[in-house]
Formats: structure tokens, C-alpha cells, sequence
């Protein structure tokens, strides 16, 4: 994920900035506890699109 795009990227929804998870390759809300999915290296930032997270995944970063 480009550093520069992630630094301009918020959440959708509460605007907190987002937090890229290389494993799952998603772009983590921690105060929604969404995750955004990016595919073919394009963020999805949709709330549709979004995973919830359940209470028991750790959000790191």
C-alpha cells in the first residue's frame, strides 16, 4: 500500500484515520471497527463493502 495514499485515506464513516493490515490486506477503522477491503491494490470504501469486526480480533497499529 503507497504510504502517501494511506496518509490521506479516513475512514468513510467517523473520519479517524485507517490502519493497514498487510496480512488480510484491508484498512482497518479501530473506532467503528470496520475493515475495508482493498482490492487490485484500490481501497474499497464503502460501508457496504466493510467487514465488521468481531469483539475478539485484535486491531493492531
Amino acid at each position: 500500500m503507497d504510504r502517501k495514499l494511506l496518509d490521506i485515506l479516513v475512514c468513510p464513516l467517523c473520519k479517524s484515520p485507517l490502519v493497514f493490515n498487510k496480512e488480510s490486506q484491508e484498512l482497518i477503522c479501530k473506532a467503528d471497527r470496520l475493515a475495508f477491503p482493498i482490492k487490485d491494490d484500490i481501497p474499497v470504501m464503502l460501508e457496504e463493502e466493510a467487514r465488521q469486526l468481531p469483539p475478539e480480533e485484535e486491531v493492531e497499529g
